[in-house]
C-alpha cells in the first residue's frame, strides 16, 4: 500500500484500484498525493494487475486538479520539479502493462483532466465536468494536457479548452471524445466494475502489447509504428494466450486465458 493517507491501492480479481482520498480538498494533488500515486503504481505493476482503476474518493471530483496553495509561491526551479513529478505520474499510468481506466465521477479540472487524458479510457458519470482550466491561473496546463487533449478531442476543441478554460459537461466531453461513455450516478460504480473485469478477462500479453502498439502510433512514424505492431504481433506467437485462443476458436469453446 502506499506510504500515505492521501492515496489508497485496493487489489481484487487481478483488478487494482487507486483512490486519490483528499476529498476535503476535492483530491487536490499536491507533492504527497502525486508521490503516493507514484506508489501506488509500482506496486500495482508489481502485483501483475491486469486492470487498473484511477478515481478520487467522495462525489464531488475526480481530481479537481494540482493543489493551488501549494504551487501559488513556489519559484520557477520547484515548479520545474512539481512539472517533473506530475509528468512522472502520468506517463506511468500511460504506459502500465495493462489498461487504465479513469472513473471520472465530479470535477475533473487542470492536473486531474491531465491525468484522464493519461489513462487508456475514461468513463464519465453524469455528473462529471471536466476542464483545462489553467489559463484562469495565469499558467498553462504543465503535465501533458497541451500535447495529450489535441491528440484527443482535435485541435480547435483543445485550444478552446486550454485558451478559454472552457469546462465540458459528461454530454459535451463525450461528443468531444474526450470520454468513451456516460453512465448514470447510481450505475456508475456498478458500470466501472463491469468494464474492469472485463478487461481484466482478456488475454493480458496480447492486450498489454496492443496497448503498446496504439502508443506508439502517438509518438512514432508511421514506418516506425508498423514496425512496432510487427515486433508486438510476432512476439505473441507461442504464448499460452494465443495458443489457446486460436485453438478455442477452431473448437468452438470459450478460451481460457492465463
Amino acid at each position: 500500500m502506499p506510504d500515505t493517507d492521501t492515496v489508497s491501492l485496493d487489489t481484487e480479481d487481478d483488478v487494482a484500484t487507486l483512490t486519490v482520498s483528499r476529498p476535503e480538498r476535492l483530491n487536490a494533488l499536491n507533492v504527497e498525493v502525486l508521490e503516493g500515486l507514484q506508489t501506488g503504481i509500482a506496486e500495482a505493476e508489481a502485483a501483475d494487475a491486469r486492470t487498473v482503476v484511477l478515481r478520487g474518493a467522495g462525489d464531488e471530483a475526480f481530481v479537481a486538479g494540482a493543489d493551488i496553495g501549494y504551487m501559488q509561491d513556489l519559484t520557477t526551479p520547484e515548479a520545474q520539479a512539481y512539472a517533473e513529478l506530475g509528468h512522472d505520474v502520468a506517463r506511468s499510468l500511460e504506459t502500465f502493462p495493462a489498461p487504465v481506466v479513469a472513473a471520472v465521477d465530479g470535477y475533473a479540472f487542470g492536473g486531474g483532466c491531465e491525468l484522464a487524458l493519461a489513462c487508456d479510457l475514461r468513463v464519465a458519470s453524469e455528473d462529471a465536468v471536466l476542464g483545462q482550466t489553467e489559463t484562469d491561473l495565469g499558467i498553462v496546463p504543465g503535465w501533458g494536457g497541451t500535447q495529450r487533449l489535441p491528440r484527443l478531442v482535435g485541435d480547435e476543441t483543445a485550444r478552446r479548452m486550454i485558451f478559454l478554460g472552457e469546462r465540458l459537461d459528461a454530454e459535451a466531453a463525450a461528443d468531444a471524445d474526450l470520454v468513451g461513455e456516460v453512465v448514470a450516478a447510481e450505475a456508475f460504480d456498478d458500470r466501472i466494475d463491469d468494464l474492469a473485469g472485463e478487461l481484466a478477462a482478456r488475454p493480458g500479453f496480447a492486450v498489454a502489447a496492443a496497448k503498446e502498439a496504439v502508443n506508439a502510433a502517438h509518438e512514432e512514424p508511421l514506418t516506425a509504428g508498423l514496425a512496432t505492431e510487427r515486433r508486438l504481433w510476432s512476439g505473441l506467437f507461442g504464448t499460452h494466450d494465443q495458443r489457446e485462443g486460436m485453438a478455442a476458436f477452431l473448437e468452438n469453446r470459450e478460451p481460457e486465458f492465463q
